[in-house]
This record gives structure tokens, sequence and C-alpha cells, in this order.
């Protein structure tokens, strides 16, 4: 079978190489990917694979969709045909996150699913929402369940609650259809006013453009009397997590999911208003399935942007590295 391989850093040292098509061990499923979508992760793991520690060659992402060919002796919950969705740690089922769920992450520690067929535990898998193409479930695997993670379970989101959420990549985007769905007040920010109308158009209740209003976070103030919302949503970092401190009211709640931007962090502000930052690294298998049952309760449907054809899986890459995609970029097989 084809599988695309990081040889070395850099997007253009991709390669397309033929892969022995393994059977499945015990507990154990074989599936057929037939799309995979790609998330910021999986861009600066293709390139910057050595300072990652990334052996290589290594098969790319983490998120990817299709359809089961083949199971494993003792393997009870999968059948062949069935359509599943992989698990971005494949070794973590429940509970909070260890160092062993960590070593379990696909497209990193473990060979991801940029490829025609892949091997993965039975319980690494889930289900696809049936109302669900199988294009559109390979968005779930990291984006969707760390935006689920960070509002449900760090954030503990209720009806009610405001929400400021930063940018539109699949994260942000996910996040304003789960809090819409679930009766928060939504305040997103872009430096695009295109993508803040096409945010608005889908709940968004304010926006804010962040290059025509470098002091955003005073803006936010403004728009919640000065209070602040209860919960934020960062993925900028560093460079941002000051001003989403500033936004955020006394005793609310951060999720840190992204390192987009550079700088350091005073905890000064943090101490003062008695806020919790959490830290939020997608999830695990028992919030997926959470989740696909509020994707299913709702009939979501995740934003893609465009997809791009296996063979062409640079592209894809290229268009993440770009910025200019609302949702989620797909490979498509």
């Amino acid at each position: 079978m084809k599988a695309w391989q990081i040889t070395s850093d850099g997007i253009d040292a991709l390669q397309l190489a033929d892969r022995e098509v393994a059977a499945p061990g015990a507990g154990e499923v074989r599936v057929r990917i037939e799309a995979s979508a790609i998330n910021y992760r999986d861009l600066m793991t293709v390139k910057h694979a050595a300072a990652r520690g990334i052996p290589l060659p290594r098969i790319p992402n983490s998120d990817g969709a299709g359809t089961v060919t083949a199971v494993g002796a003792g393997v009870s919950t999968v059948s062949v045909g069935d359509r599943v969705a992989s698990c971005f740690f494949q070794d973590w089922i429940d509970g909070a996150c260890s160092p062993e769920a960590m070593a379990s992450a696909l497209g990193g520690a473990l060979d991801g699913v940029l490829a025609e067929e892949v091997v993965l535990k039975a319980s690494g898998v889930v289900p696809v929402p049936a109302h669900l193409s199988t294009l559109e479930a390979a968005t779930l695997p990291c984006a969707a369940l760390t935006a689920w993670n960070a509002l449900v379970e760090v954030g503990r989101l209720k009806a009610g609650d405001t929400v400021l959420l930063l940018g539109t990549g699949g994260v942000s985007i996910f996040a304003l259809q789960f809090a819409t769905a679930m009766g928060a007040r939504v305040i997103l920010t872009s430096s695009s006013d295109e993508k803040l109308a096409r945010a608005k158009a889908m709940g968004a209740a304010e926006t804010v453009n962040y290059r025509a209003t470098p002091e955003w976070q005073k803006a936010v103030l403004d728009l919640t009397g000065g209070r602040g919302v209860d919960v934020t949503v960062e993925v900028g970092g560093p460079g941002t997590l000051a001003r989403s401190v500033d936004a955020t009211r006394v005793a609310g709640r951060i999720a840190l999911i992204g390192v987009l931007t550079g700088g350091t962090i005073d905890p000064t502000a943090i101490m003062r208003k008695s806020m919790t930052v959490q830290g939020v690294y997608v999830g695990s298998r028992r919030m997926f399935l959470e989740m696909n049952k509020a994707l299913s309760v709702h009939a979501i449907k995740p934003v893609v942007d465009h997809t791009v054809p296996f063979a062409e899986a640079k592209a894809a890459y290229q268009a993440m590295e770009a910025a200019g995609h609302f949702g989620k970029i797909v490979i498509a097989g």
C-alpha cells in the first residue's frame, strides 16, 4: 500500500512510499483510510521532525477515518465494514492524561494515518456518527476533541456563559459550533472581516478584528460590561495569553491549547484573578464517544475548507502553512 513518509525536515521532504500492509494482531483492526485531516501539529511535525525527536521515516497525521477491512483475535467491538475514526492517543481510554498515553500519539510517537491502510488498536478507534460522511469524520480526532475538552471538561461550560475564541482554525470553529449548540454566547477574534462575517453567520454573537483593534482584550471587556468572559479557548500561546487573561473574568477558566505565537508568560495576573489555566492536549476515547453523541444530537457537521487528493498531500501542508483556511483541510484518499 502507499503511504506518505517524513524522511527529513520540511514539506518538500515528504515522500510517497510503498509499505507492507500488516495483518492486525490480537486486539487490533486494519482500516482502509478514506480521508485524513491535518492539524497545525502535523505541519510542525513535518517541518521540524528532528527537533521533536521523531524517528524516521515516520507516517504523519493523527486524524483519519475509513472502513475496517480486517480484525485481529479477540476483537468483538468492531466488525469488518464498520466506519471508524482514529483516536489521537491510542492508549488514553479515560481518566487523566499520562506519560503512557502521550507516548501513543499517532503521527508522532507512533506512525500516523496518512496511508492507504493502517493497523490500529480496536480501542484506538471510535464509530463514525451516522450523519457524517467519512471525510467529515476525519476532522474529529484532534481539533474537534480538543475543542470539546476545552469547553466541556476544562471549561465546564453551561448555557448562558460567554466564551472567547481566537481565530478561525479547526479548534476555534469546532468550539464555536459546540458553544452555540450549548446555549453559550461566543465572542470570536480574527484578522479577516470576511472570516468574522462567516463566524457571525454560524452563530458568533460578537466579533473583533484584532488587526484593526490591536488591544482586542479591551474590546472583549467592553462587550462583557467590564466583567470578562467565563471561558477562553486560547490557541495563540504566549503571545496572546496575557490579553486572554485580561479578557477573562475573575475566577474564569482558560483552556491553553496553541503555541502559535512566541513570548513570555507573567503569572501575576493569573494569580490576582484567581483564574484556572489548564493545558489541553486533545482528549481521551471516553471524551471522543461523548462528543460524538453531542454531534449526533445537534446534527453538527464539521466545516471543511477544502480537500486535497491523496497523491497531492503536500499541498495540504502548504495550505495549512499559508493560514488562509476557515475550518479544516482534508486529504481525501
